[in-house]
């Protein structure tokens, strides 16, 4: 039995029409689909609830289930959710509860649980302005804490995405974001597994999955250089037996780098690499 559920972000087509990225996602076999907020308005907090209706109508009728949001702070210009100016800080905390909301309105579930927001963004939580990595990391667990009562009363899922070491300086390790997720203590901050950027973990990531599965809601999936699966030599079989084997029925997302070539080839190589493992 395949473990999870196959998803793609669709940052992938960049700004194509988004009705038509939705058909093709489900044409690829997909069933769900996550969403880069940057691609859909320059704002992406102004987009009206008419506007919001659509989108989701367009996934509905495509039979796509929304996963959630990635890529967060891309969009507006000038966000950091770790500068030493608080005034920066606060806009962009309040800018991650906006996000929340996005997510909640283009989930809008039965269930009430509203999809996740994974909170990536390397550049825009990274140590700045003579602030030492610690002094970021805690003004970074501060600002999760903020918006987690809002995350929680809206159903949506915040993750702390750990990132290797290259491209921040804020949680770069599963073991650090289980760490904040466990001092914050709130059941809307989790933690989450990405291929690409766990290559600097000390453990095989096999057993890492096993160690922090509790905590692990959302998987990406893509090589370790940052193209999709089948594309490089990662070990996507281990991978797919041991998220099977230890149950996990959430969403394997493909998070793809390399916008060199068709979306619909890259999308395709990537579920038929994954079922075949």
């Amino acid at each position: 039995m395949l473990p999870g559920r196959f998803a793609t972000c669709n940052e992938v087509f960049q700004k194509e029409d988004f009705s038509a990225v939705c058909h093709d996602v489900r044409a690829a076999g997909y069933t769900g689909l996550e969403i880069a907020p940057f691609t859909l308005a320059n704002d992406p907090a102004e987009l009206t609830q008419t506007e919001r209706s659509e989108l989701r109508k367009f996934m509905d009728n495509a039979g796509l289930e929304f996963v959630g949001l990635h890529w967060l702070l891309a969009a507006p210009a000038g966000l950091h959710a770790t500068a030493r100016d608080k005034s920066i800080r606060q806009r962009t905390w309040d800018y991650v509860g906006h996000f929340i909301d996005l997510c909640a309105d283009l989930a809008h579930s039965d269930d009430g649980k509203n999809g996740v927001v994974v909170f990536g963004s390397p550049k825009q939580r990274s140590s700045r302005d003579g602030m030492t990595s610690q002094e970021a990391t805690q003004a970074y667990i501060e600002g999760l804490a903020s918006v987690a009562q809002h995350a929680e009363q809206r159903g949506v899922t915040v993750l702390v995405e750990p990132l290797s070491p290259d491209q921040t300086d804020v949680v770069t390790s599963l073991a650090e974001a289980v760490s904040i997720v466990e001092q914050i203590g709130s059941p809307a901050i989790q933690t989450m597994f990405d291929v690409h950027n766990a290559i600097k973990e000390e453990d095989n990531h096999c057993d890492l999955i096993r160690k922090y599965l509790p905590y692990i809601k959302h998987v990406h999936v893509n090589e370790l250089d940052g193209r999709e699966p089948g594309m490089g030599d990662y070990d996507f079989a281990a991978l797919m037996q041991t998220l099977s084997d230890v149950g996990y029925t959430g969403w394997i997302s493909l998070e793809a780098f390399d916008f060199s070539r068709d979306a619909r080839e890259i999308i395709t190589r990537s579920i038929n690499h994954l079922k075949a493992a």
